[in-house]
């Protein structure tokens, strides 16, 4: 099996390593636009020895940004800024990749750190849609219920979003079809109660991921990878489940997608998690076994030695470590040392470096 330092290839491009780092929200942008926060902290994360780097959700449209200050990709003017950091990235020897995003009935609330709530017009929020007019808690408004042409207008964002990814020079694209957003609020039955084409049935309920997978994979290079993001549970009784994320999986493989990074949870403020290390671990196995698609495993995951088991175990074919990597922007350094493996660090960083190790 491989381990943590051994590089995987998706379609044309080979990451060093089997290291990533997940999307996580800043909310620092100013209508969409990417600014300095964003350069200095993505590319401090970029130097770190992480092989693939996942830009944080990216909305495809204004009205479906989870927070005022949340990135954007609606827009031509959101392509620069965001290739500042692609092109940095790279010369890094770090594969940036952006993910694709729609908040759904979870948008227009206030920044991470703020109380999370539906804004008012006047404190900048905006009306939400979903799939069913149903909110997602207390303090949540009540969204639009999409109808027929609202849907055709989603998928043409992802497609036109997709389309401004390349643009910037992403190599990757992932689509964000999980923690209770607007394509995971079509997946599951606890908010989806349409009768029509997209929703009831699994068929029916998975319509929209798999049209806005094949818009995106459209207008995305046959050469480059399209990576989904999943919640594999809700972690609720009668809610979408790991049963149905395998099936799903199988049609995303036909679909064209190479990578299924796999998480859970989200769509219901109620749902009892438990949250421990590696919790979720187990359905990113189920997947790559069951589904023959490759996985990314996600969730508490801390040590290089866990890290480095869940890879060699066969668990999953590559580890994405968020918090951690919040902490220690230079987590894959360290942990290439204690692993006894040759990782190359950055000249700037070589007096610091252990003896012997290489620079780049």
């Amino acid at each position: 099996m491989a381990h943590l330092f051994e590089p995987l290839k998706l379609r044309d491009v080979v990451l060093a390593n089997r290291i990533g780092i997940p999307p996580m929200c800043q909310y620092s942008a100013r209508d969409g636009v990417a600014g300095d926060w964003h350069f200095v902290h993505y590319g401090s994360r970029a130097v770190g020895g992480a092989a693939l780097m996942i830009i944080e959700a990216t909305a495809v449209t204004p009205a479906g940004r989870i927070s005022p200050g949340d990135l954007g990709i609606w827009d031509d003017k959101h392509v620069e800024p965001l290739a500042r950091i692609a092109r940095f990235a790279q010369e890094q020897g770090c594969v940036a990749a952006v993910q694709l995003a729609h908040a759904g009935r979870k948008a227009g609330v206030g920044l991470g750190w703020e109380a999370q709530r539906t804004l008012t017009a006047s404190e900048g929020g905006w009306a939400v849609v979903a799939p069913s007019p149903l909110a997602f808690g207390d303090g949540y408004a009540v969204p639009l219920e999409l109808d027929a042409a609202g849907i055709r207008e989603v998928i043409a964002a992802f497609a036109a979003a997709a389309r401004r990814a390349r643009e910037a020079g992403f190599k990757i694209a992932e689509i964000h079809a999980a923690h209770g957003y607007l394509l995971h609020q079509f997946l599951s039955p606890l908010s989806n109660r349409r009768s029509d084409a997209y929703g009831g049935s699994f068929e029916n309920r998975t319509r929209l991921v798999r049209e806005v997978v094949a818009a995106a994979r459209a207008e995305w290079p046959e050469r480059l990878p399209l990576l989904v993001r999943l919640s594999a549970t809700d972690w609720v009784e009668g809610g979408w489940n790991a049963d149905e994320t395998v099936e799903l999986c199988r049609m995303l493989k036909e679909f064209g997608v190479d990578l299924v990074d796999v998480s859970s949870a989200g769509l219901v403020p109620t749902a009892k998690i438990p949250a421990g290390p590696g919790f979720q671990t187990e359905f990113a196995t189920r997947v790559r076994r069951e589904a023959g698609i490759a996985t990314a495993a996600v969730g508490l995951i801390t040590s290089p030695q866990q890290a480095d088991h869940i890879l060699r175990s066969g668990q999953a074919d590559m580890v994405l470590l968020g918090r951690e990597i919040l902490r220690n922007p230079y987590w894959p350094l360290s942990a290439a040392q204690v692993l006894g493996q040759a990782t190359a660090w950055p000249l700037q960083y070589l007096r610091a470096a252990p003896t012997g190790v290489p620079g780049r």
